[in-house]
């Protein structure tokens, strides 16, 4: 069993934390994998009535970790646990705070509740990275806020904090970060103590009529991605990262 994501059963409620706090929970290979599985499992498992996902340290998760991008194997996780969370069908609440980017914020379009802490920082950077959305997110966010305030959010890149989060309509509620998880626990608690069967109908009836336009928006996204991975805009992106320096996307040709 990886340690990578750490797991607490009681009454109903499975508490998952992404346990990589010295690299803001980062995802690598491990953790997608270990992350998917877990979910799959509480799939299964007829004591699991609700699952919280949640990050260790002072951050939900920093998205993707750049030492294992382009790693054999890392985009078959990422699709395993892209699968997982899609089609997970109990009631999910996230409690975040800190740094949540990339796919630690798509990740979080998915859940059913979200929770924010009074430090979240929260960033879907594809663009500032020459890359495409992911997670179907180009289609969950315009969902949960309306197309307007999704484009302006996916086109800019701009930083999103708790205020920003709850004003939006991305998260229900906000929280100072010391009481942020014992709120999530206590919402999960409450909805543990309602019949499965009916929670599980429930979220069949919130969830079906996106499937579609989930399923479309994973397509699109994993096709725009191939043809901008390793592009002219995506290169610059890395190189300036490296060199620590701000990337000039102005005079690149399109591709």
């Amino acid at each position: 069993m990886s340690d990578t994501v750490l797991k607490e059963l009681k009454e109903g409620v499975l508490l998952l934390t992404l346990n990589r706090p010295n690299s803001k929970n980062s995802f690598n290979l491990e953790q997608w994998t270990a992350f998917a599985a877990e979910l799959d499992a509480a799939r299964e498992n007829d004591d699991v009535t609700v699952v919280v996902i949640t990050g260790a340290g002072n951050d939900f998760s920093a998205g993707q970790d750049l030492k294992d991008y382009g790693v054999s194997g890392a985009a078959h996780s990422y699709q395993i646990t892209e699968k997982a969370v899609v089609d997970f069908d109990k009631p999910l609440i996230a409690a975040a705070k800190g740094v949540a980017v990339g796919g630690g914020a798509t990740i979080l379009f998915h859940s059913d509740v979200l929770y924010v802490g009074e430090s979240l920082r929260m960033r879907l950077p594809f663009n500032s990275l020459g890359m495409a959305p992911e997670f179907a997110s180009s289609y969950m966010l315009q969902v949960l806020i309306g197309p307007q305030r999704a484009a302006e959010l996916l086109f800019t890149t701009e930083w999103i904090d708790a205020d920003k989060a709850l004003e939006t309509g991305i998260a229900s509620r906000k929280f100072r970060d010391d009481e942020l998880l014992q709120k999530a626990m206590e919402k999960a608690a409450e909805i543990a103590q309602l019949p499965l069967t009916s929670l599980l109908e429930t979220k069949r009836c919130l969830k079906t009529a996106h499937k579609a336009g989930i399923e479309a928006a994973l397509k699109i996204e994993r096709e725009a991605m191939d043809r901008l991975a390793g592009g002219p805009a995506s290169m610059e992106a890395m190189m300036a990262f490296m060199e620590k320096r701000k990337p000039n996307f102005r005079n690149l040709k399109k591709k």
